[in-house]
């Protein structure tokens, strides 16, 4: 019997994959930066690539010229969850692990990477805001999302 109670425990105490992919369904869309200098934009976008798997962009421009590219994911490996980013100009990725999962935010750190070492997105309805931080540096991103 004890057996079968820790069991229905541990089921219920971790959430699966799917389950944390779906708290991240909100990204889904594009979303315009709101906090750039004049003259200067940007956006994410994202998409679901499968229940296991989320693709971005994030993309930064002067006037109508990209200056700026990273492409973006969501990724399972084994039973943990990475943010992965991959800049213009770099052929690997660099991986975030997930920390921190709730139904409208997410934080995912790389204590080894020099900047940043955490990424913090938090939603508040159709805004968004993504925060970088590391070595006592911190950057905002201000994000709505664009509607059709």
């Amino acid at each position: 019997m004890l057996a079968i109670l820790l069991m229905a425990f541990k089921s219920n105490a971790q959430e699966t994959i799917k389950q944390k992919f779906k708290k991240l369904e909100w990204l889904i869309g594009t979303w315009d930066r709101t906090n750039t200098e004049p003259g200067k934009s940007g956006y994410e976008t994202w998409s679901k690539v499968s229940d296991v798997k989320l693709s971005g962009k994030g993309v930064s421009l002067e006037g109508k010229k990209i200056v700026f590219v990273e492409n973006l994911a969501f990724v399972a490996i084994g039973s943990e969850l990475f943010y992965t980013v991959v800049v213009t100009g770099e052929k690997k990725p660099v991986y975030f692990k997930l920390t921190v999962l709730s139904n409208d935010s997410f934080t995912c750190e790389n204590p080894k990477h020099d900047f940043p070492k955490k990424i913090t997105y938090r939603r508040n309805g159709n805004t968004a805001k993504a925060v970088i931080s590391g070595n006592g540096q911190s950057i905002d991103y201000v994000f709505v999302r664009k509607t059709s």
